[in-house]
């Protein structure tokens, strides 16, 4: 089998495999490097986690064709959003209407995106799928990168023009160039789960900010509800180590009754909260998407989202200066590239930080404040119409994909 590539994505999961999807049938010639097994528990597309998806992404998947399997697999519209601030006055209300669409966004377990996302790959005979491998080395000249993956995966030294990173907040391939990470730690864990409430949903997503960080209860198939608990980090093990009958009584302490009683607790799971900021998202032949180039706060469901943006907009990139017959790893490509992304990436670290950072003081001016700034959202359409806009993914330069157009 060749071992010459135009293109190494090193991660297979959500990210790297939207990336593979959006080059698939191209002429350019992709390796996908995935540590674990496709479809495996382990493996970052194989777990029970959901994801937000906001509008702009359901566009990108529609362009690449997958909508309608993700659609079919399960997928659950988010037509209204409730926010509010736990203990104080004030709330906004955001509706699918008000935007003209059918959704703001959907929420999909990540067993469905990876399911959808495999079965696209394995039809391009351009994607070559290496998975359980790990890279164990990555050497950069002028002309080419040479990726070594450890000696179990059976595959040798692999070549190609372009090596992405797309293996997630720890990444092998940003710690192999020496790209450094700043990373603000929140202090936060959030605890992943999910519900059955004795009360329709009615497709509403809540976000309630609380003192310790949000609390988002978003809508799934079959009446069930996906849990973000934010907690601080000192009471995560606390929270893991309760009952289920003491977990759901303190989630509906927190969350309230709105949605009746809360019943059928979910597997949990605990993920550290942090934002990381690589101090370069480019080099030659070297380009960093998703997590590997940035981690947000879950609060508004950004993370996923700005990470798809960036596969969106190094995909048409690639294959514009391929069709040209230009080089994808010179400078020039991937400046632009990062030149693209960091107004949209830094937008979202502002909105995301400062979110947390206004909703967990607990100053009482900045309390009132925040409370009187929900109330002004609501009822100005303008303000809401600009959130909206932000949250659905649809603010900044688009790629073409986030357009719902083909590249």
């Amino acid at each position: 089998m060749s071992k010459d590539f135009d293109i190494i994505i090193v991660g297979g999961g959500l990210a790297g495999a939207s990336l593979a999807c959006a080059l698939g049938g191209s002429e350019l010639r992709v390796a996908v490097i995935e540590a674990a097994p496709f479809g495996a528990p382990a493996q970052p597309t194989g777990d029970d986690r959901t994801v937000a998806l906001n509008y702009g992404s359901r566009r990108i998947f529609a362009a690449l064709g997958l909508w309608e399997r993700i659609a079919a697999l399960g997928a659950c519209p988010i037509e209204r959003i409730h926010i509010s601030d736990r203990g104080r006055f004030g709330f906004t209300r955001l509706d699918a209407a008000s935007m003209g669409v059918e959704a703001l966004g959907y929420v999909v377990e990540t067993r469905v995106l990876g399911e959808a996302l495999q079965q696209a790959l394995q039809a391009h005979k351009n994607i070559r799928l290496i998975a359980p491998a790990r890279l164990q080395q990555l050497a950069i000249t002028e002309e080419s990168v040479t990726v070594t993956l450890n000696a179990e995966s059976g595959a040798g030294p692999l070549t190609a023009r372009l090596v992405v990173g797309a293996d997630g907040v720890h990444s092998a391939v940003r710690a192999a160039a020496g790209i450094t990470a700043q990373t603000t730690d929140y202090a936060q864990t959030a605890i992943v789960t999910a519900v059955t409430p004795s009360l329709p949903h009615g497709f509403t997503a809540y976000e309630r900010f609380t003192p310790s960080g949000p609390l988002a209860l978003l809508p799934k198939t079959n009446n069930r509800m996906a849990v973000v608990w934010s907690a601080h980090s000192s009471d995560a093990s606390g929270l893991m180590a309760m009952s289920d009958a003491e977990f759901l009584q303190g989630l509906q302490a927190r969350f309230g009754n709105r949605l009746g009683h809360l019943t059928q607790l979910g597997k949990r799971q605990a993920h550290p909260l942090a934002l990381t900021h690589a101090a370069e998202h480019v080099r030659p032949r070297l380009a960093l998407v998703g997590n590997a180039a940035h981690t947000v706060h879950p609060v508004a469901g950004q993370g996923f989202n700005l990470g798809l943006r960036d596969v969106a907009a190094l995909a048409e990139l690639l294959v514009k200066t391929a069709r040209a017959g230009g080089d994808i790893g010179a400078p020039s490509v991937l400046n632009e590239f990062s030149a693209w992304r960091q107004p949209d990436d830094r937008a979202v670290m502002r909105f995301t930080h400062g979110l947390v950072g206004i909703f967990s003081n607990e100053f009482t001016p900045l309390a009132l404040s925040r409370g009187l700034g929900l109330v002004l959202v609501d009822l100005a359409p303008p303000l809401k119409r600009a959130l909206l806009r932000r949250t659905m993914g649809l603010s900044g330069r688009l790629p073409r994909l986030a357009r719902g157009l083909s590249i």
